[in-house]
């Protein structure tokens, strides 16, 4: 097990610095927005979070999800692990559901108030690009991680599709929040199947009506099935006021004070 953890670490290492990456090349190459806070800062402190998260994630959680997908296969446990189906077959539908999972879960973070303090820090960026896709509060990260490890254990799901699912997740979350620009058309064909940079930016606008829409982070259905769908800003995507309206001074980005956010009033 300890070969096959150590081979996912890498993958996923590869897929993250791989698509961050581009990400930030395109980003300088097709800017859709005007950015309102020095690049430096933020990217300091965002990718700081990143670090965080990592060391904490590994300390609590060695094996993390995949490990749990590895348990359950070799003991014979979950639903996949029970009822004899294709690999193909279990490894899509572990996908979809654990996508379908992270955006109820998203909204959660949303609607319940101790979970908002939480994951406030992430919609507090005052702009937003590819490092937004990846800064969040690593208590809110410990406790995705804990419910994932439970959903990839009630399913069964295979290892492969863990890996397939957290290397997605992390580059559409960075791919997403991407401050990049897209033609119109191209932008309108894609997010009938996934969420485009256009799509989940909605979701940091100042307004709090908008701030809730527009969940999904990989496959945008979950959005319109559930009437979570929010097509354009109200203020357009070029005027839009990024972020929420505690939080906006040069202090409050510094790491330090990201990571103490949840416990300040606001």
């Amino acid at each position: 097990m300890e070969s096959l953890l150590a081979a996912e670490a890498v993958v996923r290492i590869g897929a993250f610095a791989s698509v961050l990456a581009i990400m930030l090349l395109w980003e300088a190459a097709a800017p859709r927005r005007r950015l309102t806070a020095p690049r430096s800062g933020r990217w300091l402190a965002n990718l700081g979070v990143v670090g965080v998260d990592t060391v904490l994630v590994r300390l609590v959680f060695p094996a993390a999800a995949v490990g749990v997908a590895l348990t359950a296969a070799e003991r014979g446990f979950g639903l996949f692990n029970a009822v004899p189906v294709p690999d193909i077959v279990a490894l899509v539908v572990s996908v979809v559901v654990l996508d379908l999972a992270v955006y109820g879960q998203h909204v959660a973070f949303h609607k319940v108030p101790a979970l908002w303090r939480l994951h406030r820090m992430h919609h507090s960026d005052v702009d937003i690009d590819a490092t937004t896709g990846i800064r969040f509060h690593p208590i809110e990260i410990l406790l995705s991680m804990a419910y994932k490890m439970a959903l990839v254990a009630i399913l069964g799901a295979p290892a492969a599709a863990v890996v397939a699912f957290e290397v997605l997740l992390n580059a559409t979350a960075m791919f997403n929040h991407g401050n990049v620009r897209l033609p119109v058309a191209l932008d309108r064909a894609l997010r009938t199947i996934v969420v485009t940079p256009d799509f989940h930016r909605v979701h940091h606008s100042i307004h709090r009506d908008e701030t809730d829409s527009n969940y999904g982070f990989n496959l945008s259905i979950w959005d319109r099935l559930f009437r979570t769908y929010r097509p354009q800003p109200r203020d357009g995507h070029e005027a839009m006021t990024i972020g929420i309206r505690q939080f906006r001074t040069p202090r409050d980005r510094r790491l330090h004070r990201l990571l103490i956010q949840p416990f300040l009033k606001g």
